[in-house]
């Protein structure tokens, strides 16, 4: 079995949120069900947004991840959509947090499915990506999830490098795949 089957919800849920009855039932697919008061909990993909920015002369703005899962390797710019924010709105939100950067034009792209393992659970997400633009480079600077902002041509971006798969998956589709923005 592997690290994701073994911290699949399914094996984490064992007492039911409602009434507090053990035997949560998962149904295989999406959803548990309690056999005392038969509510059921569906475990549904979060949202998560990540931001494809390139400057003038063609380099990609990666950010280092500071922390798990995957500490220390290369990421996009985003996060999770917080509850009540859209997704454009943390797009915006994300990009300030971790490079000090505003973006704008922001275009959505298309989606990606990921499964994020953290604290021995794995989080199911929808990666919305999103490509945008950024005026002013100077007061780029790593905070929040960041441990350093980098700003990388294409020779240099090594997918190996990058810690989610759906990250790479985007990096090679929207950027290393084509010549200039879709």
């Amino acid at each position: 079995m592997d690290t994701m089957t073994e911290c699949h919800p399914a094996l984490a849920l064992r007492r039911c949120p409602f009434c507090g009855a053990e035997g949560f039932e998962w149904d295989g697919t999406k959803a548990h069900r309690c056999p005392a008061c038969s509510r059921r909990l569906y475990t549904n993909s979060a949202a998560a947004v990540a931001a494809l920015i390139e400057t003038p002369d063609g380099c990609l703005l990666m950010v280092r991840r500071r922390f798990a899962p995957h500490a220390g390797t290369l990421d996009l710019p985003g996060g999770f959509v917080d509850l009540d924010e859209t997704a454009e709105h943390a797009v915006i939100r994300e990009v300030r947090e971790e490079t000090g950067l505003s973006v704008e034009g922001l275009r959505f792209w298309k989606t990606f499915a990921n499964r994020y393992l953290y604290g021995g659970l794995v989080y199911f997400t929808t990666d919305l990506v999103y490509f945008g633009r950024v005026t002013d480079f100077s007061p780029v600077r790593a905070a929040d999830d960041a441990a350093e902002c980098l700003l990388l041509p294409k020779n240099k971006i090594d997918i190996a490098q990058i810690g989610l798969t759906s990250i790479k998956n985007i990096v090679q589709e929207a950027y290393l795949g084509r010549q200039g923005a879709p």
